[in-house]
């Protein structure tokens, strides 16, 4: 009859997850909820928000410099009162004394031609000098409109340049904020399962500490009626003194995983989280070829080669164009003055310049063409690279789809190792009961089962972790085969 007691006790329901911590507020949370919350509330995500912010205020800047741009120009006002030199007729030089204020304005309206790398402005100006004191004049000089072109002839032309990279560049960007999400989610499930897998510890380790004593109350029993030897009483005391130390390291480190994720969270440290297992996951196959067009289309990894590719060849026509130089400035327009500001407008005579700019090198010692021989070194430099890394991202999206599709079925044979180890020892604690068995063969018992268990966990978080990672390196999402998006509109604006 005792014994009977004994194995209805020793398998009583483990202790409610409310006794580890009664100060703070228990909360249920599932593995979806936790990446819901880490997706909005970590630092990782907006660390993300803002890299991609940035990115985006960059990418308008860029798109600005291909429209018009009107501004104003103007010094309101010149005063000057002082002394200058004056070089009279026959050579020699005086001193003038000048007193005076000058106004002057100008609204231009200015366009980048991206196509040639000139740029086109439209003007219209006005200036305005008084001479100060007695018997001072005044007089206004106005320009009502002009043209103007300020055009290099022969140096790289950067705005054609920026159309080619940075719409790839910005494309990265979107891309890497989409990646640095699911980045966030593999953190969450890493934590997540670390937490569970701790919870999942302490569990047992109270149930083998409880196990433990109620095995040495017996076994004393024992001893007094010669059933088992005195090794056998000393071995199970030192068990029920090791579950004792189990348990509360165990508890030491629920504690630090709950914490850390807790604040990866966001959470109040009042907040006692319980994970819940996940009770099942997707049931796919993926095949590598298809990981690897979508990864290769999507990933930021294909917009960041072509970027390096487009910035290398932009280093290399920069030093090609700063061979030599040439500039052309032109204008065109009408001008006016008289002393008084309606009279200006009248009576209009053309204003034409034209300027050309050149610088050649004479003797530079090959300075130049060894700046050019540098940036060709430097792109094949890049291009070795590039050929590198995409072998070896090739070769990690094959590893990861095959371990993802092998996990599945290591998942379901951890599944099936702990429920046959819990059964192994239900089993070995009745037949330790009625003396058919030793100490050692219960303590095997035992370490099978508790391994078990945590190898059946660490297999559940890998499947997660695997998923979440081919969904970073293809942005899609293949249980819903549906790609993944984000409307980055939106989200630059919160």
């Amino acid at each position: 009859m005792k014994s009977i007691l004994f194995v209805v006790c020793l398998w009583m329901p483990l202790l409610a997850w409310a006794q580890k911590d009664t100060l703070g507020h228990e909360r249920s949370i599932t593995l979806s909820e936790a990446i819901a919350l880490a997706r909005v509330q970590s630092v990782d995500a907006a660390v993300a928000l803002n890299e991609l912010k940035t990115s985006y205020w960059e990418y308008r800047t860029f798109r600005a410099d291909l429209l018009p741009e009107v501004k104003f120009t103007g010094t309101l006002p010149s005063y000057s009162k002082s002394y200058s030199s004056y070089q009279n007729a026959d050579g020699s030089y005086s001193f003038v004394r000048s007193n005076m204020m000058e106004l002057s304005g100008e609204l231009s309206v200015d366009q980048n031609i991206w196509f040639t790398g000139g740029t086109l402005s439209l003007t219209s100006s006005l200036d305005f000098l008084k001479e100060l004191g007695s018997g001072g004049s005044k007089q206004y000089m106005s320009v009502p409109i002009g043209l103007e072109l300020t055009q290099p002839i022969f140096g790289v032309n950067t705005l054609k340049w920026d159309r080619r990279i940075e719409p790839v560049r910005y494309a990265e960007a979107k891309a890497s904020f989409i990646t640095a999400t699911e980045e966030v989610t593999m953190t969450t499930i890493t934590y997540f399962f670390e937490l569970l897998l701790a919870k999942e510890t302490l569990a047992t380790e109270r149930q083998n500490k409880m196990n433990s004593d109620r095995l040495y109350e017996v076994a004393i029993a024992k001893r007094k009626m010669g059933q088992i030897s005195e090794n056998d009483l000393l071995q199970l005391k030192l068990n029920a003194l090791q579950g004792q130390a189990d348990v509360t390291t165990a508890e030491s480190n629920l504690n630090a995983k709950m914490f850390q994720l807790r604040s990866y969270l966001g959470l109040s440290e009042e907040e006692v989280l319980n994970p819940v297992v996940p009770t099942s996951v997707p049931d796919i196959s993926i095949n590598y070829q298809q990981v690897l067009e979508k990864a290769l289309e999507r990933n930021s990894f294909a917009y960041n080669i072509r970027r390096r590719q487009l910035e290398a060849d932009y280093e290399v026509a920069t030093a090609r164009g700063n061979l030599r130089s040439m500039n052309l400035f032109a204008s065109i327009g009408y001008t006016g003055q008289a002393n008084r500001l309606s009279s200006s407008y009248q009576n209009l005579v053309d204003n034409q310049i034209v300027q050309v700019g050149v610088t050649i090198p004479i003797l530079d010692w090959g300075k130049r063409r060894g700046q050019v021989r540098v940036a060709k070194s430097n792109r094949d430099v890049v291009l070795s690279k590039i050929r590198q890394e995409q072998m070896d991202f090739n070769q990690d999206i094959f590893l990861l789809v095959e371990n993802f599709n092998n996990q599945a079925q290591q998942l379901n044979i951890a599944e099936e190792a702990d429920a046959i180890a819990e059964k192994r020892y239900k089993t070995s604690v009745e037949t330790f009961m009625i003396g058919k068995i030793s100490t050692l063969d219960l303590n095997d018992a035992q370490a099978s089962k508790d391994e078990a268990r945590q190898t059946h966990i660490s297999q559940l978080y890998y499947y997660w972790y695997y998923f979440y990672q081919i969904r970073s390196l293809t942005l899609w999402d293949f249980e819903q085969n549906t790609e993944l998006e984000a409307d980055f509109e939106d989200i630059v604006k919160r």
